[in-house]
């Protein structure tokens, strides 16, 4: 035989529990209302017999058949009084509690059964007795002539079975209520059942638990960020690598993205007011990239990639491609110089041969040297001059102010290259030729840098908007995103507490002013 056991599914579960919560809380709610529903009908019955043996009690003739012990008498008016009360008995006794009426005549003459010396010491009592007419409600009052002197008791009982016949009466309607109650609670149980399976996809429940704890190590050990989020934009969970991402803090969950996260284009990708696939934006130093999927209940599951190293990888790519191509236009130069040179030789120009050796191997020589002589941070300095080279093959010229001094002092070259570069590539986008302007002075431990250039500018509307996470007029190639330079370069001098501006500059195009302070130790600028 197979043995009964417990359901798997999770719907199943609750029905056959909710089914046993309910039968079972609607019998005891129905037995405890039973029960003082029988001790009222009880505390009725009492007190019925109780008016009748004191009506009794005053009738006068009860009272002389009590003291002349006149059975006859006693016997026709109590059963008149039984009779028209419809009480079970009524019973007369004298003043030795010795029967002067009963219902079956036969008793008449003997004691009753029941103690009758509370009522005999003038006591009215009621009380469930078992007497020789079975269970009964009684009432029991004493007899008293004119004068007050007892001279016997009454004793009026309500059968039990009566009492009984009612409470059965009452039973019928108490029933077809928690019927009623039962039946609309099962039909809820089964109408919460059905949804639960249909929300938890019949699954079963161990695997619950099991489902929990590799979403849990799922979660915390792959390397993109996750976010979810509610239909009201809050975060319902985010794993470690987002919390890291965002920095978001402990007590992220539950709280508001927009309460989370300053005010700018990362907030409006996460909350979808932006929308689009592969959105970059900018964390501080970090370039993320951001994908938001809407789910089925109005929430959002958001995915970030970290593009921090990537980017600057694709940076050290477009610059080695630059130079490369640099490189190979030289190697056409170089060829042109030798071709010049070879032909002055065979004609004879001997001088003339010498001076162009002079003069083509010193111009090169002569940048970097100026670069370096004003500019001591070996970071900075090939940075320059490396863009020097670039800016030559464009037909730009890229020049270092007059009165430019950086020291070999910078706390953070990294930032301060990342910070340089963006700006410099910037002048060099929009040029075709002209001038590219980089001022550096120092003023204490603080560090101001201009960067100008020729080009066309940037006009008075735009010049909040260029430093936006995404903003751009240019076409983005297929490797990386643009428009994340300049918001790169706004957070990381906003994060060292400087400031980034920008204006019109003495070349005619757009002057990139910016300050960092503590950018240099003090005491190596002291």
């Amino acid at each position: 035989m197979r043995r009964p056991h417990w359901p798997r599914r999770v719907f199943a579960q609750l029905l056959l529990s909710q089914t046993v919560v309910t039968v079972g809380v609607t019998a005891v709610t129905a037995g405890l209302f039973l029960a003082p529903v029988s001790r009222e009908l009880d505390h009725d019955a009492k007190q019925r017999a109780l008016s009748i043996a004191q009506s009794t009690a005053a009738d006068e003739a009860i009272v002389r058949a009590a003291a002349d012990r006149d059975e006859v008498a006693a016997q026709r008016n109590a059963e008149q009084i039984r009779l028209a009360t419809g009480a079970s008995f009524v019973v007369v006794t004298d003043l030795d509690g010795i029967r002067l009426s009963h219902t079956d005549p036969s008793k008449i003459g003997f004691r009753v059964s029941t103690d009758p010396e509370p009522a005999l010491r003038g006591e009215s009592v009621t009380a469930i007795q078992q007497g020789t007419l079975g269970r009964t409600a009684r009432g029991k009052v004493p007899l008293r002539l004119a004068d007050g002197r007892i001279v016997g008791e009454v004793s009026v009982g309500i059968s039990d079975l009566s009492i009984r016949r009612r409470l059965l009466s009452m039973v019928a309607g108490i029933l077809f209520c928690a019927g009623t109650g039962l039946a609309a609670g099962l039909l809820a149980t089964l109408v919460l059942a059905r949804r639960l399976k249909r929300r938890t996809h019949n699954i079963v429940i161990a695997d619950i638990s099991a489902l929990l704890v590799e979403r849990e190590a799922m979660l915390h050990s792959i390397r993109e960020g996750m976010v979810a989020l509610d239909r009201r934009g809050r975060v319902r969970l985010a794993n470690d690598e987002a919390v890291r991402l965002l920095a978001l803090p402990a007590d992220c969950t539950g709280r508001a993205i927009d309460e989370l996260l300053p005010p700018g284009r990362l907030a409006e990708v996460l909350t979808g007011r932006i929308e689009g696939t592969d959105l970059p934006a900018v964390r501080d130093d970090r370039v993320l990239v951001v994908n938001r999927m809407a789910t089925e209940h109005e929430g959002a599951v958001i995915t970030l990639r970290d593009r921090t190293e990537l980017e600057a990888l694709v940076r050290e790519l477009d610059s080695t491609r630059t130079l490369t191509e640099a490189l190979r236009a030289q190697d056409h130069e170089h060829a042109n110089r030798m071709h010049t040179l070879l032909g002055l030789l065979e004609l004879g120009r001997h001088r003339q041969a010498a001076e162009f050796i002079s003069e083509q191997s010193g111009s090169h020589a002569a940048v970097a040297a100026g670069i370096a002589e004003q500019v001591q941070d070996p970071h900075v300095a090939a940075l320059l001059a490396g863009k020097a080279a670039v800016a030559a093959e464009r037909g730009v010229r890229l020049e270092i102010t007059p009165d430019s001094h950086l020291p070999d002092a910078a706390v953070d070259p990294r930032a301060l290259v990342t910070v340089l570069g963006n700006l410099v590539d910037n002048a060099l986008d929009v040029l075709s030729g002209g001038v590219v302007a980089v001022g550096l002075r120092v003023c204490g431990d603080a560090l101001l840098i201009e960067v100008a250039d020729s080009g066309p500018g940037v006009p008075v509307e735009l010049r909040e908007s260029i430093f936006e996470e995404g903003w751009t007029d240019k076409t983005a190639p297929a490797h990386r995103p643009r428009g994340l330079g300049l918001a790169l370069v706004r957070r990381l001098v906003e994060r060292s507490g400087g400031q980034v501006t920008v204006d019109q500059g003495p070349l005619g195009g757009a002057r990139f002013s910016v300050e960092l302070p503590e950018a240099l130790h003090p005491a190596v600028t002291a």
